[in-house]
């Protein structure tokens, strides 16, 4: 491995560290993490669903989250739950020929969601169009709408019920930040739901 290769992965990680640290040390994102547990948990403790929406990596996110509470975290339990609407190409598509890609979620939410249901959003610049379609289309629902976004998301954030705000305006650091949230999310909601005994 040269020189420069061994610097910039050196480099990277140190930026993936600090960012985390800084969102360790953010009161405000420890506490909205904390809100958006009690959000889901009462959710879904209440007989409710979570849908998830976001683009490219987002997608992914979207996926893995939904994953997290349908199958299992860390131990065996019961399935919870939880659709990402970026998985079925054929709605996906339809909705996007027919009325546009900007309304591929807010159709989905629409036709999906109920009140008391619990919608999660993930877009690292925070102006997706589709995102924010969906959000209106969540509260229109009267579902509570969670965002997860970079430092520069502020409007989506403000449109939200609850947002995280990743400490960052790189699109990959950012969605580790999501990822590292999502996940200690999914196990204290699991851990409330499933107490060990």
């Amino acid at each position: 491995m040269g020189q420069s290769s061994y610097e910039e992965i050196s480099e990277y990680l140190t930026c993936s560290a600090q960012c985390l640290t800084s969102a360790v040390a953010d009161s405000e994102f420890i506490a909205t993490a904390g809100k958006i547990v009690d959000a889901i948990y009462q959710a879904l403790r209440s007989g409710n669903k979570v849908l998830l929406a976001g683009n490219g990596g987002s997608a992914g996110d979207a996926q893995h989250i939904a994953g997290e509470f349908l199958s299992r975290l860390y131990y065996d339990r019961s399935p919870l739950p939880a659709v990402a609407l970026t998985t079925d190409s054929s709605i996906l598509t339809a909705i996007a020929n027919d009325y546009g890609y900007d309304q591929v979620f807010e159709r989905q939410v629409l036709g999906l969601g109920h009140r008391g249901d619990v919608l999660i959003v993930l877009s690292t610049s925070g102006r997706s169009a589709n995102i924010l379609k969906a959000i209106k289309a969540g509260h229109d629902k009267g579902m509570t709408v969670v965002g997860f976004t970079g430092s520069a998301g502020r409007d989506m954030g403000a449109a939200c019920d609850l947002c995280l705000f990743a400490p960052s305006t790189s699109t990959p650091i950012i969605q580790q930040i999501h990822m590292a949230a999502a996940h200690v999310i999914c196990g204290l909601v699991e851990k409330r739901l499933f107490p060990l005994r």
